[in-house]
């Protein structure tokens, strides 16, 4: 017998919590499902900014996460692989300004992740079902009509929806399942791979999150981000085309991202006094794929959306996905509520939550893909961090860039880099 609801939300993480906590605002009939018992861990950077932050704040959660210890961020270090470091505070949020990035905050996502499942669950208009496996979907002609899977009984249950919105990660079952993508033919070049871990007693930290531009991990980055419970959540990641060796005419070796991140822990001047009496947490290594923003994939259908990383919606610069997640989780549950009240939930109608996503996300995802780009020459990483840790003018340039992304963009045109050498700018 199949169950019915209004809308169906696979996948509890922050895209999937956000969306079914709006769906019951708007009084819809949900169904959470996810294929873990919460809380669980989850392979991230933990970071969580701007956009997403206030999200937080506009949900009444920023009390409760007074109840932990989470690590309040003032600002960012960079370091280029000569060795230069310059760090950028973040500047004040302008009010009216909807793209500027403080507050920070690093939370596990072993926190995070709860607090926002169990917000949703809160709602009477939501019904959970943890410890279940979406398999399929169910379809009527052409319209997504529920999903199919097995429980933590091994039991086969169906669940009908007029709405379906995929929240279920990287590997999405929605978006295979509808077609959106291919993922035995995956483009190497939009992904890309990552891992993490925690550590104990790292020296040095501070209120900044730490990017690390390091020899070996060139045109991806090393982080090390305070967590503020004691910890630092380390890690890297890389392009996938450049882990596997596979750009350029003369492929090179395989990047083992983790063996190469331990060397320069063990022995880069930089980094060997700050571990060496650090302790890897046991059991902490999460590794994980990350499916980038400048490759775009259809985001909804007849009866279905996808938001997330499901949808692809990770930044191609930083490799942030809990903002895009959050933001175009509750989109995609404004979009559903409006459907459902029409009574039409066909691609026509949901049609406008892609380009909700392609209008407000997409521009600051083309800039970041650029801005990528930009990384992959070594030495003009060096010249951006090493002018900005000698000149106030350059480093003014880039806190605006923090506080606005969108001025990135500045990074890709050449008169940035003309005025870095101005008279006066020293």
């Amino acid at each position: 017998m199949t169950e019915e609801f209004d809308a169906i939300v696979v996948g509890g993480g922050p895209g999937g919590a956000i969306a079914a906590t709006f769906l019951a605002r708007a009084n819809v009939k949900t169904l959470l499902i996810d294929k873990a018992r919460f809380p669980r861990d989850k392979a991230c950077g933990d970071a969580v900014g701007g956009q997403s932050a206030e999200l937080l704040g506009e949900l009444g959660l920023e009390p409760q996460l007074a109840q932990y210890r989470v690590a309040r961020i003032n600002g960012e270090i960079f370091t280029s692989p000569k060795g230069a470091e310059v760090q950028i505070p973040f500047a004040p949020r302008p009010p009216a300004n909807s793209h500027a990035g403080p507050p920070v905050y690093i939370i596990r996502r072993m926190i995070l992740d709860n607090l926002l499942f169990q917000l949703a669950k809160s709602h009477p208009a939501v019904t959970m079902l943890e410890s279940f496996t979406v398999q399929d979907l169910l379809w009527k002609g052409t319209q997504v009509s529920g999903v199919i899977g097995q429980d933590q009984h091994s039991k086969i249950r169906e669940f009908g929806a007029r709405a379906v919105i995929g929240a279920d990660g990287a590997l999405s079952k929605v978006a295979e399942k509808v077609g959106s993508y291919d993922f035995s033919h995956k483009h190497h070049d939009h992904w890309i791979g990552a891992f993490r871990s925690y550590f104990e007693g790292v020296r040095g930290l501070t209120d900044n999150l730490e990017i690390h531009f390091v020899d070996g991990l060139i045109p991806g980055y090393f982080w090390i981000f305070p967590t503020g419970d004691g910890c630092a959540n380390v890690g890297a990641g890389m392009l996938e085309t450049d882990l596997r060796g596979e750009r350029g005419a003369l492929r090179k070796k395989k990047t083992n991202i983790r063996q190469v991140t331990n060397a320069i822990i063990a022995s880069h001047p930089r980094f060997r006094p700050r571990f060496e009496n650090a302790r890897e947490v046991p059991g902490t290594f999460r590794g994980w794929q990350l499916p980038c923003g400048s490759e775009r994939r259809k985001l909804a259908g007849n009866g279905w959306m996808l938001t997330g990383d499901a949808a692809s919606l990770i930044d191609p610069f930083s490799g942030e996905g809990i903002p895009n997640a959050m933001l175009s989780g509750r989109f995609a549950a404004e979009c559903a509520a409006t459907a459902l009240r029409a009574g039409d939930c066909s691609e026509r109608i949901l049609k406008s939550y892609e380009q909700r996503v392609w209008k407000e996300l997409g521009p600051q995802l083309d800039i970041s893909y650029r801005l990528q780009r930009i990384v992959r020459h070594k030495w003009l990483v060096n010249l951006i961090i090493g002018r900005a840790a000698s000149s106030a003018y350059v480093r003014r340039m880039i806190a605006e860039m923090v506080a606005d992304s969108t001025k990135a963009v500045q990074l890709t045109r050449p008169s940035f880099y003309l005025k870095m050498f101005l008279p006066g700018t020293s």
